[in-house]
């Protein structure tokens, strides 16, 4: 990206990932771009009219779409209604207000829980639509999938350079530590933190059997970052760690009890449900473009989180 100045907004930008985006693109600024990281504070995307109020007075170029309702397994499970609803209701109006005031190009974040349940392995891009999501989080993912439906209409209508990324499990600093419903790692490591702090037994939820492939959020940061000055196609990029580097939650759990120090028991409850077994993600489309790009190792990853964890207790998301 060159020539003009660029005015990259950044939805979504005090969560998980967008917090990552905001700390490389601060380290990684240009000269040629402006950076606007925007929260629910600053207007609420279901409303389009306050979309377009937000979007007049920051006249974006460029944005990154990673204002969504998001919530762990069971919260899926229970309000599937609304999490179709709200993300809907955000994705419908970033797009449509970014195809009014000519936004040159906007990449949104999806999931891959978009993909079908009954599928081949490794999943990628071209089969987002190739069968039903599973069933446990069927309205966050049919509101995910149709984004890559609406960048396409958009595109085939308008000329619209609208475009996704898919990553797998993410996790880092900022995430939401909640110990009901949060995300799969950050969960286990708020569950560690308070297991070592208070002698009790460590209880993971499920078998650990399931497998997936978890990426570390300043390397999505990194990637988004690529993505929106680099890659122009409207076809979704996943964006996620090799298919070697797949690991089970058992494995995830004893790395993380390793990089805590904790020594109390650890257990299984087999009461709670598992999810999909493996989502397994093919990032060949990824290393066409990038083929050097490396990644942070997991246990690394888990080392840097539990200490960002610990430090920023109090005022930690839980």
């Amino acid at each position: 990206m060159s020539g003009e100045q660029k005015v990259v907004i950044v939805t979504g930008s005090t969560g998980l990932v967008g917090s990552a985006v905001q700390i490389v693109a601060k380290k990684e600024q240009r000269p040629d771009e402006k950076w606007v990281f925007l929260s629910s504070k600053d207007g609420n995307l279901r409303n389009i009219e306050e979309a377009r109020a937000i979007f007049k007075k920051h006249s974006p170029t460029h944005v990154i779409n990673l204002a969504a309702k998001v919530g762990g397994l069971f919260s899926n499970m229970k309000y599937g209604c609304d999490f179709l609803r709200t993300n809907m209701e955000i994705n419908q109006n970033v797009l449509q207000v970014s195809h009014e005031t000519g936004v040159k190009k906007v990449i949104s974040c999806m999931s891959t829980c978009i993909f079908p349940d009954k599928t081949t392995y490794p999943i990628d891009e071209t089969m987002v639509h190739n069968g039903p999501p599973h069933p446990s989080n069927y309205g966050y993912s049919m509101a995910k999938r149709m984004i890559d439906v609406m960048n396409r209409t958009y595109h085939d209508q308008y000329g619209c350079m609208f475009t996704s990324a898919i990553p797998t499990n993410v996790y880092g600093p900022y995430d939401n530590y909640n110990l009901e419903d949060g995300h799969v790692l950050t969960g286990l490591i708020h569950k560690i933190y308070l297991a070592k702090k208070n002698n009790t037994p460590f209880t993971i939820w499920g078998s650990g059997k399931p497998r997936r492939q978890f990426i570390y959020s300043l390397d999505l940061a990194r990637l988004l970052i690529w993505a929106i000055r680099e890659y122009n196609d409207v076809n979704p990029i996943l964006l996620c760690v090799d298919e070697e580097d797949e690991v089970s939650i058992k494995e995830l759990a004893e790395m993380v009890v390793e990089e805590t120090g904790f020594k109390g028991s650890v257990t299984h409850d087999l009461t709670k449900a598992d999810g999909q077994f493996k989502k397994t993600a093919s990032n060949a489309k990824l290393r066409s473009y990038l083929p050097d790009f490396k990644f942070t190792p997991i246990r690394q990853g888990i080392r840097e989180t539990v200490e960002w964890f610990a430090a920023n207790y109090e005022t930690a998301r839980k």
